[in-house]
Order: structure tokens, then C-alpha cells, then sequence
């Protein structure tokens, strides 16, 4: 009886020590998910910016925080896959970085705190019931962009241009949310007109680009991750035609557009760290944290080997205000 006892105490000690080592981790420590839609500079900028933040704010790395990173490679199948993953390690929070990615793991679980970044509108893509109150475990920050703003550059810029090309994938819903809003600052300007071109993949974004040639007088892509994918193929065929390409985001200057007047990506991840922190420390949750916006004046960017190769004259009042990129 005795040794009947002492066994069965045994399993009770050793369910004990299970249930303690589920428990994943001490109170003073934090297991953060991160899932990312696809390798971008801009996303990757936004995923430093928003470790170094939480580092600052005493979240740090191999201190009392271990992430779980993935990238999904732009496949939204894997993507869930992922987001799976993450959620049956029960974080405390997942960051998501762009659209596809938060849409998979706001699929994935309804509790886990889910912080967004860099997706512009998270309303139409699904993930809260309103801006103010998002009634859910998602809040975060939207990368949209100054978008009247990026057309009133084409204008300052390029005054001869007439004729607009609206470069995007329409399956994107936040590419389409801003190509609305070009359409509508194109509108608001007298004698602009504008030519829409969807590229439905990251392999048919050259040819699409090229469907422009000898129809536009400027290209304009608003933050759109088909396109970004692709981008050397837009500036090749661009610059063969001569035709300059305004972006949405500061990346796509380096990679060769002429110009954007954009949000800065490191700073939206430290804008989103700031979040998490709140939410880490139980101060406050996603579903009354209303979502947050970015600049509300873009950072201007001109690439001016860019502007020396199509013979683009830009004036030193605009020059002296812009963040200089060279190829």
C-alpha cells in the first residue's frame, strides 16, 4: 500500500512539473511572435525598429524576451501555417508585419494579443470593428501614406505631367484603398488624368509596367507588396522609357523611383513597440487601444542619380527639405 502511495504520489509530483514547464515561462519573462508577410526593406526596417524599441523599454532579447521569428515568403497558405505555429507556442503578443500576415493570425486565435504594423487600412482588411474601439485582441499602427500629398509631388516636381500610370496589385485591398485616394487627388487637381495598371503578380509587374510606355507621363505606386517585390523590373523598364516613378514608401527610392514623400518604416516599428509595451504590462488591451496612424506629413525622398538620368531639374528650395538617395 505504502508503495502504492509513494508511486502515486510520484506521478502527482511529476504531473506538477509538466503543468509548471507548460506554463512556458517565469512571470518576469515574455515570449513575443513575430510574423512577417515577406522580405522587404521597409517591413524589415519596421521589425528593427520595433525590437530596438521594446529593448528600450526594458523588453530585451535573451534578457527577459525570446521572439519567435518567421517570414512567409509572400504565401499567404504559408502564412497560416505559421500563424499557427506561433499562436500554439501561447505568446504573450505576436507583432504582425503587413496585411497578409496579420489577417493569418488574427485567423489563427481570438485571445493572443495581436499588435499590427505597416498595413494601411486594417478595417477594410477585416481585423477590427472600428478605429477608435477595434473590439478585438488586434490593434496597432497604419502605414498610410500621405497619399494627396505624393500626387502634390508629381505636380511640384513634374508640372508638364498630365497623365498619371496607377501602378498596384488590385487584389491587395490595401493597395486599392490607396489607389482610391490617388483617384481622388488626381480628380482634385484640374488637367490631371490617370491610367490604372494592375499587376496581379510579382512576375507580370514588368510587362504591366511596360503597358504603360508611351501612355503616362509618370508611373505612381503607392505601398503596394506585389509591386515592391518587383520593383528592379519597374525602374528597368522606367528608365529605358524615360519615364520617372513616384512610390509610396522610401524604398523604392533607393531602388531607383525619382522621388516619394513617404513614411518612415523604422520609426512606424518603434511607433508599435510602444503599443506592445502597454499591453505587455498589462496596462490597457488591443480591443479598446484604438489604432494608431503615422506622420501625417511624409519624409521626402529624391533620388537624384535618378533625376540626373531622365534630365529632371530639381530645385535647391526642394532639395535642401529632402533626404538625398543615390543609386
Amino acid at each position: 500500500m505504502k508503495k502504492f502511495i509513494s508511486i502515486a504520489l510520484a506521478f502527482v509530483l511529476l504531473a506538477g512539473m509538466l503543468a509548471a514547464c507548460g506554463n512556458n515561462r517565469d512571470d518576469d519573462t515574455y515570449l513575443i511572435g513575430i510574423l512577417q508577410y515577406l522580405d522587404h526593406p521597409a517591413l524589415t526596417a519596421a521589425h528593427d525598429g520595433f525590437t530596438t524599441r521594446l529593448a528600450e523599454l526594458g523588453f530585451t532579447e535573451g534578457e527577459n524576451v525570446t521572439f519567435i521569428f518567421r517570414n512567409a515568403g509572400r504565401d499567404s497558405s504559408v502564412a497560416a501555417q505559421m500563424a499557427e505555429y506561433l499562436v500554439s507556442r501561447e505568446p504573450d503578443l505576436v507583432l504582425t508585419i503587413a496585411t497578409g500576415a496579420s489577417q493569418a493570425v488574427a485567423r489563427a486565435t481570438e485571445d493572443i494579443p495581436i499588435v499590427i504594423t505597416a498595413v494601411t487600412c486594417p478595417y477594410t482588411a477585416g481585423l477590427i470593428d472600428s478605429f477608435e474601439v477595434p473590439g478585438r485582441n488586434v490593434t496597432g499602427v497604419s502605414d498610410l501614406t500621405p497619399v494627396a500629398g505624393q500626387i502634390d509631388l508629381i505636380t511640384r516636381l513634374l508640372p508638364d505631367a498630365q497623365v498619371i500610370g496607377l501602378l498596384y496589385n488590385s487584389g491587395e485591398v490595401n493597395s486599392v484603398f490607396q489607389a482610391d485616394l490617388a483617384r481622388e487627388a488626381i480628380r482634385a487637381h484640374g488637367g490631371l488624368s490617370y491610367v490604372v495598371a494592375n499587376a496581379p503578380s510579382l512576375l507580370e509587374v514588368g510587362d504591366v509596367t511596360q503597358s504603360l510606355v508611351g501612355r503616362v507621363d509618370v508611373i505612381y505606386v503607392p505601398t503596394c507588396n506585389t509591386v515592391a517585390g518587383a520593383y528592379a523590373a519597374v525602374m528597368l523598364v522606367a528608365d529605358e522609357a524615360g519615364i520617372p516613378v513616384i512610390v509610396g514608401e522610401s524604398a523604392g527610392v533607393r531602388y531607383g523611383a525619382l522621388a516619394t514623400e513617404g513614411i518612415d518604416y523604422y520609426l512606424l516599428g518603434r511607433q508599435t513597440a510602444d503599443m506592445a509595451a502597454q499591453i505587455l504590462r498589462g496596462e490597457t488591451a488591443p480591443r479598446t487601444m484604438p489604432i494608431q496612424w503615422q506622420q501625417e506629413s511624409g519624409v521626402l525622398s529624391i533620388n537624384i542619380d535618378t533625376a540626373a538620368r531622365l534630365g529632371i531639374t530639381i530645385s535647391e528650395e526642394v532639395l535642401n527639405t529632402a533626404q538625398i538617395v543615390r543609386d
